[in-house]
């Protein structure tokens, strides 16, 4: 039997997870509304990386044709030493192998076409309304409380309100995020500065240049045409300067430009020229927190559920932060699609298992990329593993879960 009215989801957040859950439950006639803490809608600057298992998703939602001629598109990261030749390649993306190349498109791009997509959808996106706490849980629904002491009701409470989830503290109130000892140092600038031989910017771009001595120094297109371009280091910081020692670090941009600067002329020209004149409202400082590994991602009464960074926030290295979001959000709207056919707590179950196996992956991605990246500790044994990414750019996530319901429903 077919349950006629089907559950409302209150989303906490709305970053791009919480926007991209509240299109895919429209997308499954699911009704939901997205509640926002700030007064209006994020609009922050800085790119994101996609790669093929994001945007094949994106696509599904009739996101991807909108945003595909406002970034820049490539298939490949190149890590090549000092001296300017490839060493070794890292595919981000294949229209010929996956349907997509890879696409950095700036993130509040990102934002205001699902804004509109929304809006045009009537799918209301509340903002100024800051999730302070649960009221009530029950095994029909939930009720919360905002900030300013008004309330609201909900079948379902979900957190995509980010790495410093407040909802996460509803299920883990003790929760640290651990930082991993690594800030990346970034800037912006013209594209045109690097002084390329030909005007062909895509010429082993993106690219990490890496020095024994200074470690990586990226350099990442980005925007419509590429015409400006991220540029950037890692830097180890042994202990949490916490949000005070980092918003210090921020501010200290003489120091930002002059880390940037530090052994440039050990890189090739492209990047001794990036580095020449750094634009100071471009800096940025980007320090890389983790969530621990979480038994759960659902509260006991399974009424309210946390995803994206808030459930496995996970650092940048491998550019899959916000492409695993994505991911968790599609999956979870086929799941909660599935209704009365499955049971919630298994389907939640599984949902997590099947996401946490990919996070896990991915972590160990990452953790090669900074081997490529950053100087290597003394005495440190560097064992460089081959790249293989076939698993990470396909998943089949709308098999899986038919795939898994009509299991459920003939065991």
């Amino acid at each position: 039997m077919v349950d006629p009215s089907p559950p409302k989801t209150a989303i906490i957040g709305a970053g791009l997870s919480g926007l991209c859950l509240a299109l895919a439950l429209h997308q499954q006639s699911l009704p939901c509304i997205v509640y926002e803490s700030r007064p209006a809608p994020l609009n922050i600057g800085g790119a994101v990386m996609l790669s093929p298992n994001a945007l094949r998703i994106l696509d599904a939602l009739g996101i991807y044709a909108l945003v595909k001629d406002h970034g820049y598109s490539f298939e490949t990261l190149y890590f090549c030493d000092a001296a300017g030749n490839v060493t070794e390649t890292h595919e981000f993306g294949s229209k010929q192998k996956y349907g997509y190349p890879a696409l950095r498109v700036y993130r509040h791009v990102l934002i205001d076409t699902l804004l509109a997509a929304l809006k045009e959808h009537r799918v209301p996106v509340e903002y100024g309304c800051k999730f302070s706490h649960i009221i009530t849980e029950t095994d029909g629904g939930v009720t919360f409380a905002f900030a300013d002491g008004s309330t609201a009701s909900a079948d379902l409470l979900v957190g995509a309100d980010g790495i410093h989830s407040t909802v996460r503290k509803q299920l883990y109130p003790d929760l640290e995020t651990r930082f991993v000892g690594v800030a990346a140092m970034t800037a912006a600038v013209p594209t045109a500065q690097l002084k390329l031989p030909t005007e062909d910017i895509n010429q082993h771009l993106p690219v990490t240049f890496v020095s024994p001595k200074h470690g990586g120094f990226v350099i990442a297109p980005q925007g419509s045409g590429g015409r400006e371009v991220l540029i950037g280091k890692q830097k180890r910081i042994p202990e949490d300067p916490g949000r005070a020692g980092f918003a210090a670090m921020m501010a200290d941009k003489d120091s930002h430009v002059a880390f940037l600067r530090e052994g440039a002329e050990a890189f090739p020209e492209m990047v001794q020229n990036a580095v020449s004149d750094i634009p100071m409202d471009k800096l940025n400082v980007w320090p890389f927190y983790m969530v621990p590994r979480l038994d759960r991602w659902a509260s006991a009464k399974r009424r309210v559920v946390i995803l994206g960074d808030a459930a496995h926030a996970i650092a940048p290295s491998a550019g899959q932060g916000i492409n695993q979001a994505f991911e968790d959000v599609y999956m979870f709207a086929l799941l909660l699609k599935a209704g009365s056919g499955v049971d919630q707590g298994r389907a939640l179950s599984f949902w997590q298992g099947y996401r946490q196996e990919r996070i896990d992956r991915i972590l160990k991605l990452n953790e090669q990329i900074d081997l490529r990246r950053m100087p290597a500790k003394e005495g440190e044994a560097v064992v460089k593993e081959p790249f293989e990414l076939a698993w990470l750019y396909q998943p089949d996530i709308k098999g899986i879960v038919e795939a898994w319901v009509k299991e459920e429903a003939s065991a």
